[in-house]
C-alpha cells in the first residue's frame, strides 16, 4: 500500500481494493477510484501542468489562465497564475456509479502535483 498526503489532499494506492484501489482526497472529502479512472486523472494532472509551464515564458506574472480537458468521464480544470494555481475535476460516471466533483487549493495542488509525478515517474500504477 502506498500512501502520500499533505496539508489538504491525500493520494493512497491498495491494489488489494478491488474495484477501487485509489483513494485521493482534499481539505473535507475524499474519493475511490477505479484504476482506468485514477490514471485518466493523474495523466490529465500533469499534462495540464505541463500545458501551463510550455506557455509560462508567454504570459505577465500577473496574468490568469484556465485549462481544460475532458477525458470520457472525467473533467479537469487548472486555474491560475504559473507560479500558482488549483485543479479541480468532475466525474461522472455511469448510471449505477458514483461521481463527484472536487478540487485542491493552490497549495495542496503543488504538493498533489509532485506526488503524482513521482507515481508516474515509478511507471504505470500497479494496478488491477
Amino acid at each position: 500500500m502506498q500512501v502520500q498526503e499533505g496539508p489538504g489532499w491525500r493520494f493512497c494506492v491498495d491494489p488489494s481494493r478491488d474495484p477501487y484501489p485509489v483513494l485521493i482526497g482534499g481539505d473535507g472529502w475524499a474519493v475511490e477510484l477505479h484504476a482506468a479512472e485514477a490514471r485518466a486523472l493523474l495523466e490529465g494532472c500533469c499534462r495540464l501542468a505541463d500545458e501551463l509551464a510550455a506557455m509560462a515564458d508567454r504570459l505577465m506574472p500577473e496574468e490568469r489562465v484556465t485549462l481544460e480537458l475532458e477525458r470520457g468521464p472525467l473533467w479537469l480544470e487548472l486555474d491560475g497564475q504559473p507560479s500558482s494555481w488549483r485543479l479541480r475535476f468532475v466525474l461522472t460516471s455511469g448510471p449505477m456509479d458514483r461521481g463527484v466533483e472536487a478540487g485542491w487549493s493552490d497549495t495542496a495542488t503543488m504538493a498533489l502535483l509532485a506526488a503524482l509525478r513521482q507515481a508516474r515517474e515509478a511507471g504505470p500504477l500497479a494496478l488491477p
